[in-house]
Order: C-alpha cells, then sequence, then structure tokens
C-alpha cells in the first residue's frame, strides 16, 4: 500500500508528524512526503521535532515544486492521500484545479483517479469561501476531518487528543491503531 502524506503551512504540523510515525514501520505500507517550505517553518516554530527527523519517518520524500514527481501522475499507484494539516491555501488550491505545487497536483491526480483523498483543514474561524471549498470538495467524495477533539475517551494529554485524530484517519484506510481509547457503550 503507498500512502502520500502532504504537510503544510497551517498550525497543528504536531498532527502530520504522529501520521508519519503511526504508519512508520508498518510492513505493507510506504510513505511518500511532501511538506511545503511553510510547513517547514512550522515544524520549527510549533515542535522540538528537526525536518532530518520527519523526513527520517517516510519511505520516499518529494519536493514540493516537484511537479515531475512520480506521485503527479495518474498512472503511480497509490492508495490514497491525507493532508495534515492541510492549510486553507492548499484547500482553494485542490478546491478550484490550481495545481501549482506537488501537495495539490498529487491532490488533484487523487480526485480524478476517484482514490481516497483526506484532508485536515487546520483554520478557525471558518469563513464562508473555507466552507464553500470544503462542501465543493466532499461533495466528490473528499473526506474532510478537521482535527476535532473528542472527549468521550477522557483524554489526559494533548498526544491523547492528537492520537484519536490519527486513529480516525487511519480507519478511512483500513489501518489498525491501537494507542487511543474507541467508543464503547
Amino acid at each position: 500500500m503507498r500512502i502520500i502524506v502532504g504537510i503544510t503551512g497551517a498550525t497543528g504540523t504536531i498532527y502530520g508528524v504522529r501520521l508519519l510515525e503511526a504508519l512508520k514501520g508498518i510492513d505493507d505500507v510506504k510513505v511518500y512526503l511532501v511538506m511545503s517550505k511553510w510547513a517547514e517553518k512550522n515544524l520549527e516554530i510549533e515542535t522540538k521535532y528537526t525536518l532530518e527527523y520527519v523526513k527520517g519517518l517516510a519511505d520516499f520524500n518529494c519536493e514540493y515544486s516537484d511537479l515531475a514527481a512520480g506521485i503527479s501522475s495518474g498512472s503511480f499507484i497509490t492508495e490514497g492521500m491525507v493532508i495534515l494539516p492541510c492549510s486553507m491555501k492548499t484547500l482553494s488550491s485542490i478546491a478550484n484545479g490550481f495545481d501549482d505545487n506537488l501537495i495539490s497536483r498529487a491532490a488533484g491526480v487523487m480526485i480524478k483517479e476517484s482514490r481516497k483523498l483526506v484532508l485536515c483543514p487546520r483554520e478557525t474561524p471558518l469563513s464562508p469561501i473555507h466552507l464553500e471549498n470544503m462542501l465543493k470538495l466532499s461533495q466528490i467524495g473528499v473526506k474532510m476531518m478537521p482535527p476535532m477533539p473528542a472527549f468521550y475517551n477522557k483524554p489526559q494529554t494533548i498526544d491523547d487528543i492528537i492520537n484519536h485524530h490519527i486513529m480516525k484517519i487511519l480507519d478511512q484506510f483500513g489501518i489498525p491503531y491501537d494507542k487511543v481509547k474507541r467508543w464503547k457503550a
């Protein structure tokens, strides 16, 4: 299974890092990572992690500006793509087919090839334009999964909140994740 992970410049870079950590070491999953320059900057501002560490979590690293990368083509078979966090700039680019970088191009490929595309927008408050773009994409099958905490699992730490969101994303790909409590009625 090949999964593309895009990390953009919205706040919440730790979510992208945690997703990569969760996918690392799963034998049948190969991860293709693309980070924007602002994702790299936010990594430095928001976390203790180095760029080298994060890139080391992926099986393959693709340059943000490389529109000739394998993942830019529909003939490159993947299970799908997750953009976490997804900036509103990236969301707008995808919603309007403006494939000016590898993240938005790969997302466009997911849409045209009817593959899984999970966007995790990180912005508040949401403007009517943001909502229209999310609606436009969700109506064609793109999953909108903003990082929103659950409290039924009684989170004790920020890690508990982050891990719950990672579980929800991995559920979209049928990948088990046992670091969180699931709902039990």
